[in-house]
This record gives C-alpha cells, structure tokens and sequence, in this order.
C-alpha cells in the first residue's frame, strides 16, 4: 500500500493525516503532490479556518522513505534538487498560510517529519513523543527547514548537538525550551490540537493572518522595519468587519462573534 496523506474536513478545521504503516508515516513525492496544494487552497478558502497536520496509527512521521534512497543515489543531482524542491515547496506553502497551522504529534518526528513540525505555528505533542534529526545517521544532512527553523528557536550549541549526533530529543525538553506548545497524555495529542484549532477559528481571520506575517518577518526585520511592517498592519485592522465586530463586543462585554465578519 503506498504512502498516502488523508485530507479532511471537520467543520471548519481541515485535517491532514499522513498514513503509511509500513514507514511510520514516511513522506513521498505523492504526498507532496497532494499535501501542498491542500494547504494553498485552505488559505484562500474563507470556510477553512485553521488546519491540523498529524499522522495515522499513533505516529507522525519518521521522514524520508529510506528505502528509496538507493535509487535516489543513482539519479542525477538535478533529479534529487527537484525531488527535495517539492518537499520545500510543501514546506514553504505551510509557512505562508494565513490559517494557522498546528502539528499534533505522536511517538516520533524523524528527518523530514521534524521540519514539517517545526514548520507549523503551534505543535502539541504527546509526553512520550521523541524528535530527532537523524540525517547524520546515514550520512546525510538536513532538509526542510531543519537548520533555520531550530537556528531561530534554540541555542546554537543544542541545535549542533542535535544535528551531528542525531541523537533522539523528548518532547519535555522542547516543552521547556520553548518549542513545544502542549504536552499531552499519548494518543491525546490530536484532541488538544483540534481544541486549539477550534479556539483559534473563533478568532478574527484577518488579524490572525496579520500577525502570522509579523512573527515569521521579526527575525529578518530591523527594529524600524518591524515597526513599520506593524504600524501597516494595525492600520489596515482598525478598517476592517473584524475590529469593529471586536470592539462593539468590548464595551458591551461580550464575546465578539469574528465569523460575521466573513459574510460582509
């Protein structure tokens, strides 16, 4: 059976559930095909509110398939560079997504299926889960965002660690770095993450999307940049639906009702 990635809709949450037995959840070039465009589409969908990235039979995702790696020794360098571009492309598609996108993470992130996790906005991950940047390993170096995604959210002596041992990290200790948003119970780690979803699709779309642009420019951006990259956006908030919405809610102490904003 080969690798397959579920697309799902639960109401307002699109669901993305990798699924191959057999690898662990290891990721292909079918699933990229499919995961990619499913991630841009849900973007610009105004009825998709938030995305959840998991995996089937209590896993997330051990990587690369390494049984195709021998063929892929025999290919040309240029073959391999298209091969990895459709892994980033997936990649990038995630990053860029006004929706916010949460990684719910079971038993291990390996390779790749660390990438795709740092890639997302929020990750809950279950106690028992295990992270590890295995490339060394077998000889190989990381992809995906592996190197800058960690670069931003950890010191550089743990990352290198990490990175030229390919020694497994728990998911407490990223807990208590910083990288980890939620622990969980194992098996539980899709329930707190749809949880969060659904929190966040009660939220004004247009600001969320907003500050999600804020967050991934800070670390390129000058203190002036950012400041002006702010001022833009506040403004542009303060004339749309979801801030008045926001706002009459407010002084009438109630919850604010952000979805009649997508009807105007």
């Amino acid at each position: 059976m080969p690798a397959d990635i579920h697309i799902e809709r639960r109401g307002e949450i699109l669901v993305l559930t990798l699924d191959d037995p057999e690898t662990r959840n290891a990721i292909a070039r079918d699933i990229y095909e499919k995961a990619t465009p499913a991630v841009i589409d849900a973007g610009s969908d105004p009825s998709v509110r938030a995305v959840v990235l998991t995996g089937a039979n209590g896993v997330f995702c051990s990587g690369g398939n390494i049984g195709n790696f021998p063929e892929r020794r025999r290919q040309p360098r240029s073959v391999s560079m298209g091969s990895i571009a459709q892994l980033h492309g997936w990649i990038e598609a995630i990053r860029a997504c006004p929706k916010p996108v949460i990684a719910a993470v079971e038993k291990v992130a390996a390779g790749a299926g660390v990438s795709l996790a740092l890639a997302c906005d929020l990750i809950v991950s279950s106690r028992e889960a295990r992270y590890v940047v295995a490339y060394v390993k077998i000889g190989l170096t990381p992809d995906g965002g592996a190197t800058a995604s960690l670069m931003r959210l950890l010191p550089r002596q743990l990352v290198t660690e990490m990175c030229l041992f390919g020694d497994p990290v728990d998911a407490e200790t990223l807990h208590r770095r910083g990288v980890v948003n939620r622990l969980t119970d194992p098996g539980a780690a899709l329930e707190e993450a749809m949880a969060l979803a659904r929190r966040l699709a009660d939220g004004p779309q247009n600001a969320i999307g907003r500050i999600k642009k804020l967050i991934d420019a800070a670390p390129g951006n000058g203190f002036g940049e950012q400041l002006d990259m702010e001022a833009g956006f506040i403004s542009d908030s303060f004339r749309d639906e979801e801030s008045r919405i926001g706002f009459e809610a407010f002084l009438n102490k109630q919850q604010p009702d952000f979805r009649r904003a997508d009807s105007r």
